[in-house]
């Protein structure tokens, strides 16, 4: 039978998600899990493949603002929801999704779409590279001591409950939403993401806490986290599990760290949601090494049009440069562009002059966002310089003081 590739009616989203639910694992999420999700769910943005009454593929997307390095925020596409059922693979169900969605945005006026994969090696394929990766780390709290800076003593902190303090939280995140690129505005209904607590997935911890961090009345910081009791012959041996930590100043983001440090009956802290990479915890640790700090992959990035994307953010040092640009999935951004920018702004058009660099639409996916610079690229391979001196120019011009960070996932 022919698949047919069609937008999500309302009344087959539990058929839809039943499919995605069934592709990772065949575990059926909480009817929380399951409400919060459709309640996000675009539905004039999200496509099911069906083989007559079947449903055997899914994709989505979210209208988001992301940040940019210079700190604009940007219509970006959060790319989600994609599954493809185990009985129709190797049919390009999947290939046929990404076609239909790139071409959609395009036509809608989207420029990027970022994503977070399950298996990394699938997007490569679709023009999508790895643009930020995020740390997690299992501190042993009984050997690691933490030197916190100034002002850490004047930081007032107050337990509270996750949803009555959900307002003043989600105030904090939005003030730090410009200070990092790879951040998510988070429109309305996204505030309930932080207090998703599922029972079954808390792994014998305690349902999520929040304290507050607070300085002369006014809350400039939040830890959402959980504990789990555990003894060993020695005695207590806790965990404490963070789900998100944020402070508007170093010595509200140490005081919070210092807390958790010292909860009562824990010997670790372990992070349970990535951290940005230069996060400032690890420079106040007497020893990283008892940090166990591990990286992985976090939001992909693929420009779905080179010229606006590159146009909308800003250089952290002025470039002038012609980048031949290679896109087998989106040949509109093929050929050569010239990338005027700097600190205020930036012009991206089309040029018949010389390449100085050449590399493919993957590649400036994963520059984008500041995380992974042109040089390292050039090393592995990925980006060729055609004109001496262009590579060092275009590396230092995309990069960006702060690491890209992806708070949670979508």
């Amino acid at each position: 039978m022919t698949t047919e590739l069609r937008v999500l009616d309302p009344l087959e989203w539990d058929r839809w998600y039943g499919v995605l639910e069934l592709a990772f694992g065949g575990v059926a999420e909480s009817p929380e899990e399951r409400r919060l999700w459709r309640d996000l769910t675009e539905f004039d943005r999200s496509l099911g493949a069906w083989d007559g009454e079947l449903c055997v593929g899914t994709a989505g997307s979210f209208s988001f603002r992301l940040t940019v390095p210079g700190g604009a925020s940007v219509p970006a596409a959060g790319v989600t929801m994609v599954s493809v059922a185990g009985t129709h693979r190797r049919r390009g169900i999947l290939t046929s999704m990404m076609r239909r969605q790139l071409d959609d945005l395009r036509a809608s006026g989207e420029f990027l779409a970022v994503l977070t994969a399950s298996e990394p090696g699938i997007y490569g394929r679709f023009g999508y590279g790895i643009a930020s990766y995020s740390m997690r780390a299992v501190i042993d709290t009984n050997r690691v001591r933490l030197a916190v800076p100034e002002g850490t003593d004047g930081v007032v902190l107050r337990q509270a409950d996750p949803l009555e303090s959900s307002a003043a939280c989600e105030a904090v995140y939005a003030r730090l939403v410009s200070a990092r690129p790879g951040m998510i505005a988070r429109g309305p209904g996204w505030e309930r993401l932080p207090l998703l607590d599922p029972e079954g997935e808390r792994g014998g911890a305690s349902p999520r806490l929040c304290v507050l961090a607070e300085r002369d009345g006014e809350v400039v910081g939040f830890a959402h986290y959980a504990v789990k009791p555990d003894w060993s012959p020695t005695g207590a041996d806790g965990s404490v599990h963070v789900h998100g930590l944020m402070g508007l100043d170093p010595a509200a983001e140490a005081a919070l760290w210092r807390f958790l440090w010292s909860v009562d009956l824990t010997a670790s802290v372990r992070m349970a949601n990535g951290r940005p990479v230069d996060d400032g915890w690890q420079y106040l640790v007497d020893d990283v090494r008892r940090c166990a700090p591990t990286l992985r992959d976090a939001l992909h990035a693929r420009l779905v049009e080179v010229g606006p994307a590159l146009e909308a953010r800003t250089y952290q040092a002025p470039v002038d440069v012609v980048l031949e640009v290679e896109d087998a999935f989106c040949p509109w951004n093929e050929g050569r562009w010239r990338l005027t920018g700097d600190a205020k702004g930036a012009t991206c058009v089309r040029t018949s002059d010389p390449a100085d660099l050449s590399l493919s639409v993957r590649e400036l996916g994963a520059a984008y966002l500041g995380g992974v610079p042109l040089a390292s690229l050039a090393a592995a391979g990925r980006v060729r310089e055609l004109r001496e001196g262009a590579l060092v120019e275009a590396s230092v011009a995309f990069g960006s003081p702060v690491a890209p960070w992806l708070p949670h996932g979508f």
